[in-house]
């Protein structure tokens, strides 16, 4: 178990951070809290790589593979730069040359398809040098809500896919299944991680089919904390009706209303965040400081280290003091504050706060318009 855990570590942006820290005498404490951390939470369900697609491979093509690349990288840049519009994307790959120079490796997968993996940094350098925005992997999950009507008294709540618990013959018969498999697909496409609520005995005890159905979103809310879910999506859907669908999506405190098929919901999503957290290619590299106070376990500590270690929106950050259960950091980061201040948010860790003590020695008035002050509380 510990050399799993080791192996996690060494593989994580935090390991990196964690390297150059000049507080030396800290790091073993970090280092037992990082592996505390990495023991008992479960992994997050999160894009596991942007640069990484799977496409089918054209066999009667010209060049099979040249051709998986292209549509490969084409995949790429709409995930990194929010990018969809066809006309767009042959402006993009056309900047880029040829997808070959960037391909780090592939492999054959099931059905005729292909896996590749792209050089990230390389593509990211080239997009930022002809100043396009790029939107780095700091992407929220989104918890889906999905109330489906499928008429004569039928109404169920689509649950996550079981995969270890149902035979193929079984997941075919399921008809929620291709409405989830829909939703996730374009997700994917997009480059937005999407969880479905298990639907166990505690979704059960605190979520009925009337909840979602009839917009009780203060339950639905409350349910989704166990998820650690900031972006939640609420859908009603009735198949082979003239009804629309009715879709609500929650957003940190904002709230938003659409009508259509998943697919057209989930593309609004992605184009909404993309301009949330993307990035121009011309924006500076700028030091910001953010004091974190509740700091008070080690493995409370752990889990700050680790969140700001996988902040992609973070380029780097240093710790200026721990003390008293405060912890100070020099966060430097691309797209400015208020991009910072979102994404430390959207961690499920920590809440702004207003609080700060009577030291004046570390340069945190509130009216310190390069300051952020939150406090710890998962």
């Amino acid at each position: 178990v510990w050399a799993t855990a080791r192996n996690r570590i060494l593989q994580s942006r935090i390991w990196r951070r964690l390297r150059s820290l000049h507080h030396k005498t800290l790091f073993p404490a970090i280092l037992v809290a990082c592996v505390a951390t990495l023991l008992q939470a479960p992994p997050a369900a999160a894009m596991d790589d942007l640069y990484t697609v799977t496409v089918p491979v054209v066999l009667d093509a010209e060049d099979p593979r040249a051709q998986a690349y292209d549509d490969a990288l084409r995949r790429v840049l709409v995930r990194v730069t929010g990018v969809s519009a066809p006309v767009e994307l042959d402006s993009l790959v056309e900047m880029l040359g040829d997808p070959d120079r960037y391909v780090l490796r592939f492999r054959s997968a099931e059905d005729d398809r292909l896996s590749v993996s792209f050089d990230g940094e390389g593509i990211e350098e080239v997009l930022r040098q002809a100043r396009q925005t790029i939107w780095s992997d700091d992407r929220p999950v989104t918890l889906v809500w999905l109330a489906v009507d499928w008429g004569n008294g039928r109404r169920e709540i689509v649950a996550a896919d079981p995969a270890d618990q149902q035979d193929n013959a079984s997941r075919s018969m399921d008809p929620n299944r291709r409405l989830r498999e829909r939703t996730e697909e374009v997700a994917d496409y997009r480059g937005i991680p999407v969880v479905f609520p298990l639907l166990d005995a505690e979704d059960l005890q605190n979520v009925s089919f009337t909840d979602v159905w009839g917009g009780f979103d203060e339950r639905l809310l409350e349910a989704s904390r166990r998820y650690g879910a900031s972006s939640v999506l609420v859908g009603r859907v009735r198949p082979d009706s003239m009804q629309r669908n009715r879709w609500t999506y929650f957003f940190g405190d904002e709230q938003f209303s659409w009508n259509g098929e998943p697919e057209v919901v989930v593309n609004r999503i992605a184009d909404l965040l993309s301009s949330r957290f993307g990035v121009a290619g011309d924006a500076v590299l700028q030091p910001y400081l953010v004091r974190v106070s509740g700091v008070d376990t080690i493995i409370a500590y752990g889990n700050l280290e680790k969140a700001l270690g996988e902040l992609s929106v973070a380029e780097d950050f240093q710790l200026l003091r721990a003390d008293g259960g405060v912890v100070e950091y020099r966060v430097s980061v691309y797209g400015g504050i208020q991009r910072l201040n979102k994404a430390l948010e959207l961690t499920g860790l920590l809440q702004p706060s207003t609080v700060i003590d009577a030291s004046g020695d570390s340069g945190f008035p509130m009216s310190n318009p390069n300051a952020l002050i939150f406090e710890y509380r998962p």
